[in-house]
């Protein structure tokens, strides 16, 4: 019981954290501009301002915005079928489905934050990876453990 409340936790922790990764503002930064998937904050006057994000090529911005809340879908999608399976999986059973759609999150969340490290960013000097593009790689590695980890688990026979 204690290790299906551990499973639990970190997925809904993870969860959480492709949330964060996905609406928060800080993917890429410097001391006056801040960018994330859906636009670009710039400091001037000690007022920031939005914007579109102009610059960036449209096919791997789209690509970046959309994985990432596929990410996001197949990861709430996965605990919600873990739960259904907790109670209608026969005893001894593999969890299967939720490994299949948990790894999914895990290749689109892998796929956002790779297309964003090599296309988006790849020849900018100024500023630096943020909080929201960590968090993406270190959800990527959650999911990873977590689709293994449904993957290799069996619903316990009493």
């Amino acid at each position: 019981m204690l290790m299906l409340a551990g499973i639990v936790v970190v997925h809904i922790t993870t969860i959480i954290l492709l949330l964060v990764a996905t609406i928060d503002n800080a993917w890429w930064i410097s001391d006056s501009m801040s960018t994330d998937l859906w636009g670009r904050w710039e400091m001037s006057n000690s007022v920031w301002h939005y914007t579109n994000l102009k610059n960036y090529p449209d096919e791997y911005l789209q690509t970046v915005q959309a994985t990432s809340v596929l990410a996001c879908v197949f990861s709430i999608l996965a605990l919600f079928v873990f739960v259904a399976q907790l109670f209608t999986l026969p005893k001894g059973q593999r969890f299967t489905f939720t490994g299949i759609l948990q790894l999914i999150a895990c290749l689109c969340i892998m796929i956002a934050a790779s297309i964003y490290t090599a296309e988006l960013h790849a020849s900018e000097t100024v500023g630096s990876y943020g909080h929201s593009y960590v968090l993406a790689w270190i959800s990527f590695v959650l999911t990873l453990l977590l689709a293994i980890t449904y993957l290799v688990l069996r619903k316990k026979s009493e």
